[in-house]
């Protein structure tokens, strides 16, 4: 049932109030946080039908990895480290300062917005969510309203492990988003397209609301000419078509040298074939687009590649829009006029472009919007350094697609129009905190002396500023 929007800032002032009466301490954020992971674990299988239910069909197995292991792994990660990241950290003051001594602590800022997508429901909710009460906040969390059973599971998640005043849960669509957005939080973390991640921008900014932003755009893969084409196809296939390719740090399209070409579309067709059967017989391993307006969008992109005469090259199976089923497909060469080069995809579709240098792969990239995520495929680690220090991205998995979300202690975040801020592990601790600057001044200092009249500390003032 939708949150009436009235109730939006009501809610938002009982979570403050309860959290300024008792902000959580160490054993109450630990506790929390191991409440969550026992019962989101004891509920796998009942979030992998809730999230298949609105996908239409989505992998039971693909649903167990990318939003059952990738929180449980979050959760253990922010408890085994919680203790250290909550000690003060000591602070230089340098010799003109001393006997003075610093510090900086991480204090929690009070309360959490987080607005998750629809792609990957409960990892992009809960996440958040689990970092900010690592860092001893309390919870808004406003789930997509394209994943409606999901946000129903998730509401009764939370209610089985927080009390109300702790976490709260809002649900609806777009006019819920947009004044849930505008209300007056302590940070807010969005995860979505950049498009709607201006608007929540906007939104925020009267309030002066920080925002943590996990947008989206091209993600390229880069093959460099000594590496093998059938294991860059491997893990490209795996990167692209993981949840039917909705994942924003899929590889959006793939760069390698001329002369290559063909010889990389026949191994993308072995791995597709042997992972899903020719003719698409293994489909419960192949996860469907989400409704109809994605189906449809996705299915615009491969018209205006048709208007303009890019083959199309299906991998296995065909479509079939009843069941939202689109199959792994392959636009190559495609011009940049093409609509599927100026979008991003999050589908199934694949662009290849040849290139003569790697100098002019590298000049493409920086000619667009910096990616969230780039992959370069190369075992020469000059070749991969070069690619590194010429292009910048949010992320990078070298010789590999996805894997550097996963890891917790690599900070996740997008740059320009594919985000803004960071979160996972310490990164996403320290977000969601304040780092309170303290200095503890000594019982007797030279700065005492510095007062007019000031001559009589010329002889201070001339050694400090030497």
């Amino acid at each position: 049932m939708d949150t009436a929007i009235s109730e939006l800032a009501p809610t938002l002032a009982r979570l403050r109030t309860a959290w300024q009466a008792r902000k959580p301490d160490y054993q109450q954020r630990r506790n929390d946080l191991q409440r969550l992971r026992d019962a989101l674990k004891r509920r796998l299988d009942e979030m992998g039908k809730a999230i298949s239910a609105d996908f239409g069909h989505r992998s039971p197995h693909e649903s167990r990895i990318a939003d059952g292991m990738t929180v449980l792994n979050e959760i253990d990660h922010l408890r085994k480290h919680l203790r250290g990241w909550m000690k003060p950290r000591r602070v230089g003051v340098g010799w003109r300062f001393l006997p003075a001594r610093a510090e900086t602590r991480a204090e929690p800022v009070g309360v959490v917005g987080v607005i998750a997508p629809w792609n990957y429901p409960v990892n992009l909710a809960l996440i958040p969510l689990a970092t900010a009460i690592a860092a001893g906040n309390h919870v808004y969390l406003k789930p997509s309203e394209h994943t409606p059973h999901t946000s129903a599971f998730l509401r009764s998640l939370l209610a089985e492990v927080f009390p109300a005043e702790r976490v709260a849960v809002a649900e609806g669509g777009a006019e819920v988003a947009a004044a849930f957005a505008a209300l007056p939080l302590d940070h807010l973390v969005f995860t979505g397209s950049t498009e709607v991640g201006r608007k929540v921008m906007a939104a925020a900014a009267p309030n002066l609301t920080p925002v943590t932003l996990e947008l989206g755009g091209k993600s390229p893969a880069i093959v460099c000419e000594d590496y093998p084409v059938e294991q860059a196809a491997a893990r490209i296939a795996t990167g692209k078509w993981f949840n039917g390719g909705q994942t924003c740090i899929a590889p959006d399209y793939v760069l390698l040298p001329k002369g290559k070409r063909d010889d990389f579309v026949k191994a993308l067709r072995k791995e597709v074939q042997a992972r899903y059967g020719e003719n698409l017989e293994n489909l419960g391993d192949y996860t469907r687009i989400i409704n109809d307006g994605q189906y449809a969008r996705l299915k615009g992109h491969l018209d205006d590649a048709k208007a303009r005469g890019i083959e199309k090259v299906t991998l296995a199976g065909h479509a079939d829009p009843a069941q939202r089923l689109l199959p792994p497909t392959l636009l190559l060469e495609p011009g940049d006029d093409a609509t599927v080069m100026q979008d991003e995809i999050f589908g199934p579709l694949l662009p290849i472009r040849s290139y003569k240098s790697l100098d002019e792969a590298i000049a493409y990239v920086n000619g667009r919007d910096r990616p969230l995520a780039l992959y370069p495929f190369s075992n020469d680690r000059a070749t991969v350094e070069k690619i590194l220090r010429s292009t910048l991205a949010g992320g990078v998995s070298v010789n590999d697609t996805l894997f550097h979300f996963a890891v917790s202690g690599l900070p996740f975040g997008g740059i320009g129009p594919s985000g803004m801020g960071a979160y996972h592990g310490r990164a996403g601790f320290d977000a969601t905190s304040k780092q309170l600057p303290i200095l503890w001044q000594a019982r007797r200092t030279g700065a005492d002396l510095l007062k007019p009249p000031y001559r009589e500390a010329q002889w201070l003032i001339d050694l400090i500023v030497r």
